[in-house]
């Protein structure tokens, strides 16, 4: 007994560190915010419980959220997510098959977007979508005589959701990017050839009943990845038109209202109660993410 309570005494203080962070970072400001998700709190004042207006208010009262924050932020990650998955899976296999050296270098230049966005939204995006002539883009169609005078990319309501969902997808080759790349690489070579044996017959065959069966711990990974970059990549409207609220609310999502009423508007409690609704439905798509690439057993 001695022995095995010192065991399990070692093996608590290896996770010491990382409970104590995770309790810090993650479980108490969760419950933060859902308790005061049931207050009125201004950051002046104590809060105070008003039990379950925040939410009523969110789903009764809030113009702003049923017309523009929650469409925009289902189309967004209709379009982010799914998108960025596939396309997370497609650059990583493509990577597969070909040698080692230009596959690392490749795998790189894929990888450098997810870790420079913010010097990249200043220096290539609000560069290329430049509302003035100067711009890139429409340096480029004025010479081609496609406009007439230049157009404001970012500041337009029919352009900002679009150019949020493309710098958005150029930089979601993250993490789950990396762990496709790896789950691919190490599936047994052996696998493929019984599948030849076995009557598949081509490249799609060989991906669709070997190629993701075998590797799905690193799928599941990429999608519960994707489900979280989709719903945090919020900000790039805010940073690519320069406001909060976006143009006539054409890029808000969750993430903007949030920080529309937390750190502008002064309203804890109800920001606490969107980022609560967020929380849920990151939960939802997860728990999706799970039934399709967890193991059953």
């Amino acid at each position: 007994m001695k022995r095995s309570a010192r065991e399990e005494l070692s093996a608590y203080l290896f996770l010491g560190p990382f409970l104590i962070l995770f309790a810090l970072f993650i479980i108490i400001p969760v419950g933060a915010a859902i308790v005061l998700s049931f207050t009125y709190f201004n950051t002046v004042q104590r809060p105070s419980f008003i039990g379950l207006q925040n939410y009523v208010n969110l789903l009764t009262q809030d113009s702003e959220f049923m017309m523009y924050v929650l469409p925009n932020t289902i189309k967004f990650a209709l379009l982010v997510g799914p998108g960025g998955y596939l396309l997370s899976f497609w650059l990583a296999w493509l990577l597969s098959q070909v040698s080692r050296k230009p596959r690392t270098v490749l795998a790189l230049v894929l990888y450098s977007p997810s870790m420079t966005a913010g010097v990249a939204m200043t220096v290539i995006w609000l560069t290329l979508f430049s509302g003035d002539s100067a711009g890139y883009l429409n340096a480029t169609l004025l010479k081609l005589g496609v406009i007439h005078q230049p157009i404001q990319w970012t500041q337009s309501p029919h352009y900002l959701m679009p150019i949020m969902v493309i710098v958005t997808l150029w930089n979601s080759m993250g993490v789950g990017f990396l762990a496709m790349l790896a789950g691919i690489l190490n599936i047994n070579k052996e696998m493929y050839e019984a599948g030849y044996i076995d009557g598949i017959r081509s490249r799609l065959q060989e991906v669709w009943y070997i190629t993701i069966p075998s590797m799905k711990p690193q799928m599941l990974f990429g999608a519960v990845m994707a489900v979280v970059g989709t719903f945090q990549a919020g900000e790039i409207g805010v940073q690519l038109s320069g406001t909060n609220p976006t143009p006539q609310y054409s890029g808000q999502l969750l993430i903007n209202h949030i920080a529309d009423y937390g750190f502008i508007r002064y309203d804890m409690g109800y920001a606490s109660a969107v980022s609560v609704v967020l929380l849920l439905i990151i939960y939802g798509f997860s728990k999706l993410a799970w039934r399709l690439f967890g193991e059953k057993d």
